[in-house]
């Protein structure tokens, strides 16, 4: 009897234990399909995080391709401006080249008349009249930074100077110019007309 009662207690032991293997390996199970779970999860997160991550460096690029064209662009731009700017001033200048020589014979012909005023009809209302429109006119152009070039008793300088003749001269010396025929003018220290002189040979 009471080996009957080991022995069913032993099978009760033994069903326990081996139940108990079983919820063991179950649980085992459950907890390894739990693992499978959470690394797919992880896969897929890791995934997501992977294109997330693609998919920003696509747009840095491009963000970083978009500015630098914009940067090209501006520089592109600014050099435009500054041509048209220097183009813009050398029209200007040109322009205002073209009609300081057409207002230089002007001038020549006024100090001309004003020479030929007989010096009693100097102190009449007409000359006077006509040396102030001369003196007006030349004030004018030297706020357009237009200049006579000096010549008699200048050196000759070839840059300024045109020598139409050879003069004999007690005063000046050899190479100065001795007599100016026709004034010469410089616009912003560019020489727009010749001084025509005679240099003492």
């Amino acid at each position: 009897m009471a080996q009957e009662n080991i022995t069913e207690e032993s099978v009760v032991e033994e069903k326990e234990a081996a139940g108990g293997a079983a919820v063991e390996e179950e649980a085992k199970q459950a907890e390894g399909s739990a693992d499978e779970e959470t690394a797919k999860e992880d896969k897929k997160e890791k995934k997501k995080k992977e294109k997330a991550d693609k998919k920003q460096d696509a747009l840095k690029e491009k963000i970083e391709e978009l500015e630098d064209r914009v940067r090209r662009q501006m520089a592109e731009f600014d050099n435009f401006r500054k041509r048209t700017e220097k183009e813009k001033t050398a029209m200007f200048e040109t322009g205002a080249r073209s009609v300081i020589e057409k207002i230089l014979p002007v001038v020549d012909n006024f100090e001309r008349g004003l020479a030929s005023v007989p010096e009693e009809e100097k102190d009449g209302g007409f000359a006077q009249g006509m040396e102030m429109i001369y003196k007006q006119l030349m004030t004018e152009l030297e706020n357009m930074e237009v200049k006579p070039i000096p010549a008699v008793g200048e050196e000759f300088n070839p840059d300024f100077h045109n020598a139409v003749m050879q003069v004999e001269s007690e005063e000046y010396e050899s190479g100065v110019i001795a007599q100016e025929l026709q004034k010469g003018y410089t616009y912003r220290d560019s020489v727009v007309r010749h001084s025509m002189v005679a240099v003492v040979s």
